[in-house]
């Protein structure tokens, strides 16, 4: 047994298995379904964060002798935040947003910011944006190397956002 093997990357594992898997994708710390792992695509340009990705529900497993399963598309350009889940038979279009603890039991179309639990679209992608962009011009913003904050960086944050206000980081 090699001690030093390299530990196989989620997207190269999740590739293996049958997953379409777009570039520059960033999938982390996320609990996808590895029981059809073929029925799951993601974009190019789109970053999971510590969420699940179900193909298959189970609640009918027991009482009918079969579990229900579909595809799940995520299009190019998105972000799914933190503690969401993404139920079977779910289309997410390109450009979206999916707010934080979202539970998405249905399709979100194009360039949509959707949030909820059931999700639903709150909003625009590029009018999200947007507001985003002009409070930058407002707000602080830091270039600092957020796995290595110094302890001078750490209190500068701190101090410029002390007012409650919203900074933005690389």
């Amino acid at each position: 047994m090699n001690l030093f093997k390299k530990k196989k990357d989620v997207i190269e594992e999740l590739r293996e298995n049958g997953a379409i898997i777009g570039e520059n994708v960033h999938i982390i710390n996320c609990l996808m379904d590895r029981t059809h792992t073929h029925l799951i695509k993601v974009g190019n340009n789109t970053t999971l964060t510590h969420c699940t990705v179900l193909t298959h529900d189970a609640s009918t497993k027991k009482p009918l002798g079969k579990s229900k399963i579909g595809r799940v598309f995520i299009g190019d350009n998105c972000f799914v935040g933190l503690g969401s889940i993404i139920l079977p038979n779910v289309t997410i279009g390109n450009n979206c947003i999916i707010g934080a603890g979202s539970v998405v039991t249905k399709d979100i179309p194009d360039n949509s910011l959707a949030a909820g639990n059931p999700c639903r679209v709150i909003g625009r992608t590029d009018e999200y944006l947007k507001r985003q962009k002009a409070n930058m011009e407002v707000s602080p913003v830091f270039s600092m190397d957020c796995k290595k904050f110094t302890d001078s960086e750490r209190k500068i944050q701190f101090e410029q956002l002390k007012d409650g206000g919203i900074g933005y980081n690389d």
